[in-house]
């Protein structure tokens, strides 16, 4: 199809609307429940104070601020698509923020700015009726009265269209990591699922192996290796698609098929781990020169090996299939086709074309 057909294709799944409203307005719509934010999002998006503070204060001075956006539910509500943190600092200031357990947030305690010193310790309204920290009224109303551009993905859109949007907005030079942006998609499309993958993430074994760094889990990298290990042995990799697009795609796939079997899955990823945990350990994904494993682990040696395991798990049972398994991970690392489809110039669109159904063969000689 011509690039000129597919824009006109794409853009008509997605249908727009859009206009101001009042900070007074959409917080009567997210008491009312007709404005919905998802509150398991905060462990993704959690301003500091001083952020919050000068969100606040930039209301206060009539600054102006980027758009949120909602998609429109068949129901007629609003599911709050981007925006989350800046409606989160607003409604907790005001002490109306719900948790995900029915409560509501402490309401937020402002510190003082360079432009606003007098914003130290105010809150919205005071303990008593004479409390000096009381933000005052003229201040509630002015709030109240400030305007938000709100933009609409409407009912009609294509379903996908708030994911697209959502992972649009949240990555690239945002706070966001692909795998964070993909979390917050997969707990809007199946949460259960998102559950399962959390707990597949304390399995000893897959730690083990893995070893994860304290910044590659302040950012969930252990949940996207575990998405990568399920998409690569359940959705086929279409030749030239965006590697990220791909785990997006496949993502997608598991979280809503009806006939993908979570216990059969699991119990396959544990004994893959297992076998190289009690193998090669935290030695599992890292080079091998000849004479011992090395350095990091590495993304494509983990992508042949806990691939490839995955499908030929019969074959490396007990100890002797355990050393035949050690033999042919550091056979690997002189194998040609492993080797021209692994280095640090091979895009990673090569490298899964080629590696994902050649790992299957290689691990099963």
């Amino acid at each position: 199809m011509p690039l000129e057909e597919e824009i006109k294709a794409s853009a008509k799944e997605i249908v727009t609307d859009g206009y101001e409203m009042s900070v007074g307005e959409l917080s009567s719509l997210y008491k009312d429940g007709e404005l919905i934010i998802n509150p398991d999002f905060q462990r993704y998006f959690r301003w500091e104070l001083d952020q919050k503070t000068r969100f606040i204060e930039s209301l206060l001075l009539g600054i102006p601020i980027p758009p949120i956006f909602v998609f429109q539910t068949t129901g007629g509500q609003w599911e709050l698509v981007d925006g989350l943190q800046r409606l989160s600092t607003i409604f907790e200031f005001m002490g109306i923020l719900k948790t995900s357990e029915g409560g509501l947030y402490a309401p937020t305690v402002l510190e003082g700015t360079r432009m606003l010193p007098s914003l130290m310790d105010k809150r919205w309204a005071g303990v008593a009726e004479d409390d000096p920290n009381d933000i005052g009224q003229a201040q509630r109303l002015f709030l109240k009265r400030a305007r938000i551009r709100v933009e609409i993905l409407k009912k009609e859109s294509d379903p996908r269209s708030k994911y697209e949007l959502f992972t649009r907005l949240n990555t690239g030079g945002s706070a966001l990591s692909e795998q964070e942006a993909r979390n917050c998609v997969l707990m809007m499309v199946n949460k259960d699922f998102f559950t399962w993958i959390e707990k597949l993430s304390t399995v000893e074994f897959f730690k083990n192996t893995l070893q994860f760094t304290d910044d590659e889990l302040e950012r969930r990298k252990e949940l996207e290796f575990i998405l990568r290990f399920l998409v690569y042995r359940n959705v086929p990799y279409r030749s030239g698609l965006d590697v990220h697009e791909y785990l997006e795609d496949g993502m997608l796939n598991l979280a809503t098929r009806s006939d993908f079997q979570n216990a059969v899955e699991e119990s396959i990823f544990v004994e893959t781990f297992r076998l190289l945990d009690h193998t090669l350990g935290s030695d599992s994904f890292k080079r091998f020169d000849g004479t011992r494993f090395r350095g990091k682990k590495l993304l494509s040696a983990f992508e042949m090996i806990a691939t490839g395991l995955s499908w030929n798990l019969d074959k490396y049972e007990g100890e002797q299939g355990q050393e035949q398994l050690k033999d042919r991970i550091k056979s690997m690392w002189t194998d040609p086709v492993f080797d021209k489809n692994s280095g640090a110039g091979v895009r990673g669109t090569t490298r899964l074309s080629n590696l994902l159904p050649y790992s299957r063969e290689y691990f099963g000689r």
